[in-house]
């Protein structure tokens, strides 16, 4: 390698730091496109034309070209590897600053070729803002699809579509508009707003369009890249964000226990309440570290790394995330991911990744892959798979509690990647559309309250019954069976002389929860208080027949801790669109016609048991069939004594 590569990269590295360090935190724009469509030229270019290259860096590269026997390329500006020079594709990503009249930027520039995706994503992970290049005169590829999908799915909405290579189409604006035309209406297809995606004719080597307009191109008058470039708006500034503090690491330094890690969102100060997820523990910063420096700093904002103590000195671990007051990140075991997959084997239901969120880790498991988007006609596979280089999206499940904001409400908090041994195999962005904030499970609101001890036991109860108390707990779509079957074998227990009573969705929403609508938090809410009145029935001796949809595998699992011996989960097992085909009550019809939000199935998840304890297909058995199924299982599982 030269000598004047090894200065470049210093100069990129210098520049990197120089950003980090600086108040007036610049705008991230990442360079896409396919390979060989102009990136790394594009920039190199746009450096030059705005001043932006350390004096001799022009002549550094001539030489280098010389010496080489070749024409001056302007991607050797930013093709900082050797490798890259020799092969002609751009392998990292590299960020260089540099700044228009009217603010600063940071041009990451990615690689577009399909074998180097993974830099591409890191490079995207953090931007503001793209330019999609696009070769003009070869139009979209597939890699130029898959590029645009890509931003779409890591949040970027504002795009400038760099049209190179005007002068080998002799400046024509019939094939501007006709592959401007195609890009147009694929980026619209993805979900990009129209408003926020800007068309600019260039020839990066020959410098038309990239800092001033070109008179080449009179039916683009008063249009360049720096121009676009300045038109977009800045996002908010992380400081105005609500607080997110994730630990990096907790050292022991003179009996101290000094918190560290970086503040990625809001602002705090000496004095203020901590509050961590997921463990719900809060201190109090009583000081806040500078170690080699004689004055305290007391204040702090996003970007900055930090190292506090806390009052009282609690045990907390990395990959906890501190916040103020009530505005707190989501816990939950249960997460919906946007996923553009990178591993060498494909991404399949039950297979268990490792998790990185911020700083901290989780063990998750695939539970679901909803849809499988093919990129280049934006039509669903049915697949149960998705292959390298795919996108797609899926519901990961952790045995743990995740402390969780979604992207679209803190985006430097909400991406995340995948590894599986050791080697990063995907990344996206966080959603927990359909699922509840688990938080308030956790948290026992009531105070000074103890527990009364009952002077009847259970088995006294069962003996004068007899039979044993305890919960089926009947869950499944509307319009699979539930309350049919309930109904029935409460019917024909009560005739057998069982002491039992039905719990039905609907009734209890009359009275107990009709106060709760049909957010995944009334839900839960819904389910949690159902739970509770059902053991309590349980515990005096009854059958307890509850007919819940209960779409949650959460909720049910919480149920079945409090009294493990009592519940009994039973599928009733019918599918999708035999439900719609029923429809008793017409809520599919009202749901499909979009009458009803959050609607089980339709717009809000299911989640069928794992291991339930029977299981009844009402698409293969009758009423009379599945209530035979219901009262043999009874017999079998609640006699006394057994």
């Amino acid at each position: 390698m030269l000598s004047s590569d090894f200065e470049w990269m210093g100069i990129c590295e210098m520049s990197k730091l120089s950003i980090e360090t600086e108040n007036n935190i610049p705008l991230k724009i990442v360079v896409v496109g396919h390979v060989d469509h102009g990136k790394s030229t594009l920039i190199g270019r746009l450096f030059h034309d705005t001043g932006s290259l350390p004096e001799g860096k022009i002549e550094a590269i001539q030489e280098m070209c010389r010496r080489r026997g070749m024409d001056f390329e302007w991607a050797f500006l930013m093709d900082a590897f050797k490798a890259e020079r020799d092969q002609g594709l751009t392998i990292d990503t590299a960020q260089i600053r540099f700044r228009s009249e009217l603010r600063d930027y940071v041009l990451i520039d990615a690689p577009g070729h399909r074998e180097f995706l993974k830099n591409m994503v890191t490079g995207a992970a953090s931007a503001d803002a793209a330019i999609l290049v696009v070769d003009v005169k070869e139009g979209m590829q597939e890699q130029t699809r898959r590029h645009g999908y890509l931003l779409h799915l890591l949040g970027i909405q504002q795009v400038v579509v760099a049209m190179n290579k005007m002068d080998l189409v002799e400046w024509s604006e019939s094939r501007y508009l006709k592959v401007m035309t195609d890009c147009l209406n694929y980026l619209i297809s993805i979900g990009l707003d129209s408003g926020e995606i800007k068309f600019v004719p260039i020839s990066a080597r020959h410098g038309d369009g990239i800092a001033n307009t070109s008179d080449k191109m009179d039916f683009c008058k008063g249009l360049s890249i720096l121009s676009a470039l300045d038109e977009f708006k800045a996002s908010l500034p992380p400081v105005d964000l609500p607080l997110r503090f994730p630990v990096q690491d907790v050292y022991k330094f003179d009996e101290r226990r000094i918190v560290v890690g970086r503040l990625e969102s809001g602002s705090l100060q000496v004095g203020d309440e901590l509050f961590f997820s997921p463990s719900n523990k809060s201190g109090r910063i009583s000081s806040l570290e500078n170690w080699g420096q004689d004055e305290q700093s007391l204040s702090a904002q996003a970007g900055q790394s930090i190292a506090m103590t806390l009052e009282p000195p609690i045990f907390i671990e990395r990959g906890q995330v501190g916040s103020l007051g009530n505005d707190v990140p989501i816990l939950s075991n249960v997460c919906r991911a946007k996923i553009f997959w990178l591993g060498e084997n494909p991404l399949i239901v039950g297979n268990k990744y490792k998790l990185k969120l911020n700083s901290a880790e989780y063990q998750v498991e695939v539970e679901a892959i909803e849809h499988v988007v093919e990129v280049e006609s934006l039509g669903e596979l049915e697949s149960g798979h998705v292959d390298r280089n795919g996108v797609a999206e899926v519901v990961f499940r952790s045995r743990t509690m995740m402390a969780i904001d979604e992207y679209r409400s803190i985006p430097s908090v909400g991406r995340f990647v995948l590894v599986e041994d050791y080697d990063i195999v995907g990344g996206g962005l966080v959603s927990m559309n359909g699922f509840e904030d688990q938080r308030n499970k956790f948290l026992v609101k009531s105070t000074n309250i103890h527990h009364a001890e009952h002077r009847v036991d259970a088995e006294t109860r069962w003996a004068m019954n007899g039979h044993k108390g305890g919960i089926l707990w009947l869950t499944g779509l509307s319009g699979s069976g539930k309350s049919t079957l309930a109904f029935s074998l409460e019917q024909q227990l009560v005739a057998k002389g069982y002491q039992v009573f039905v719990l039905d969705g609907d009734n209890v929403r009359h009275g107990l929860c009709s106060d709760l609508a049909f957010s995944p938090e009334d839900r839960s809410e819904n389910i949690r208080r159902v739970g509770e009145v059902a053991l309590l029935f349980a515990d005096a001796g009854f059958v307890v027949i509850a007919a819940f949809i209960s779409p949650y595998l959460s909720d049910r699992e919480r149920i079945r801790m409090i009294g493990p011996e009592l519940f009994h989960e039973v599928f009733i097992d019918a599918s999708l669109e035999l439900c719609e085909q029923r429809d008793p009550k017409g809520l599919y019809k009202k749901a499909r016609s979009g009458e009803i939000d959050n609607f089980t199935g339709i717009s809000a998840p299911y989640e069928p048991p794992n291991e339930p304890s029977l299981v009844i297909d009402t698409g293969r058995f009758s009423v009379d069939e599945g209530l035979d199924l219901l009262t043999s299982y009874v017999s079998e599982n609640f006699k006394f004594p057994a």
